[in-house]
């Protein structure tokens, strides 16, 4: 126990200092080659060997057996841009009454930097009944589609996931995914002084009208109701011409009870205007709630909650739990931190709830 215990202490102190130098390498999307080179360092510093696509890096435990079935531990290592309310510089790494400071230091770099100690702590087991892969990927923030998108399909078949996001460790069981709806009704345009025309911009209040009225009769019990909100709408030129267009967008946040697609039929065959996806790649998640690693997390106290909020979870087509050290509202806020004592704790769950499981 004592050996243990000494190990995890000596992965947590690596875990903040690799967390510092991160903090003070701007990795925005699509820039995050030099956190990427990071990432590798500690890799080859720990003769760990690892893959490379893009600004993604994955890794596999030594004994690595393909008869077994793996668990993926994935966060990312992209970062938002930082809001002008910031009164601290956001790349530099300040530790103050036991807070770590710095631009991605809750979303995600301590999840990640908790991961990668997990996945450092079992590397070596030679008596594991899965495998252990680690992904630390790139452009999450902007749902990019070469981050963990482009990893997945270089992996062995995943059993099931746990996905760092700072939910202060507790079980995010289910996440809704996400549909950005582009939406165009059409009229037909007419001087406004006289009865002539046909006014997009009505046509549309009608659509508008029953998406704000509309009930989806599945409610999911962890996620609980679809959610639908017009956040953008356009249409005209000038004050004395009827517009023969109005586009809005509706931003659907989808439970686990139906398809991105069923979402998408039940609202066009509902509404005049027509309907343009995005992407239908962010699909809802979720593990059951039986689940040996959500047990495992269950025995130690943590709550189990659906999320309303996006991750990369959306882009895995396995079982996967949402956790990590940190709380969600500090993402993306100005002098954004973490607590120190959060990445240690982080760790310690981790690994506590990994070794019910995989080492069975």
């Amino acid at each position: 126990m004592v050996d243990t215990l000494k190990n995890i202490n000596a992965l947590t102190q690596e875990a903040i200092e690799l967390l510092k130098r991160l903090i003070e390498t701007p990795s925005f999307s699509r820039e995050e080659a030099e956190t990427a080179q990071l990432i590798s360092d500690f890799f080859e510093q720990k003769n760990i060997r690892f893959h490379t696509k893009k600004n993604n890096l994955w890794a596999y435990n030594l004994h690595f057996d393909e008869s077994k079935p793996t668990v993926l531990l994935n966060s990312h290592h992209d970062t938002v841009k930082p809001n002008k309310s910031w009164t601290l510089n956001p790349f530099e790494a300040i530790v103050q009454d036991g807070k770590l400071y710095g631009l991605g230091s809750n979303d995600a770099g301590g999840c990640l930097v908790s991961l990668l100690a997990t996945f450092c702590y079992f590397y070596e087991h030679d008596d594991l009944s899965y495998n252990i892969a680690i992904a630390t990927t790139a452009e999450e923030e902007i749902s990019g589609k070469e981050g963990l998108e482009i990893v997945v399909p270089e992996l062995p078949e995943i059993a099931f996931a746990i996905v760092g996001e700072p939910t202060e460790m507790q079980l995010a069981v289910a996440e809704k995914g996400l549909l950005v709806l582009d939406c165009t009704a059409r009229g037909k345009s007419g001087h406004a002084a006289r009865e002539e025309g046909e006014n997009a911009i009505y046509k549309a209040l009608k659509d508008i009208s029953w998406i704000t009225e509309y009930i989806f009769p599945r409610v999911s019990p962890t996620l609980g109701p679809i959610k639908m909100s017009v956040t953008i709408i356009n249409a005209g030129t000038q004050h004395n011409v009827v517009p023969d267009v109005c586009t809005f967008t509706i931003d659907v946040r989808v439970t686990d009870q139906y398809t991105l697609e069923e979402v998408i039929e039940i609202i066009q065959s509902n509404i005049q205007s027509e309907v343009t996806a995005r992407s239908i790649r962010l699909r809802p998640s979720s593990i059951p709630m039986n689940h040996p690693i959500v047990v495992e997390g269950l025995k130690l106290g943590r709550t189990a909650y659906g999320s309303p909020t996006t991750s990369d979870q959306a882009l895995l087509d396995c079982p996967s739990l949402k956790m990590g050290p940190g709380h969600s509202g500090r993402s993306h806020s100005a002098d954004e931190y973490i607590y120190l004592s959060e990445i240690e704790a982080g760790i310690r769950q981790y690994i506590t709830m990994l070794e019910g499981v995989v080492c069975r």
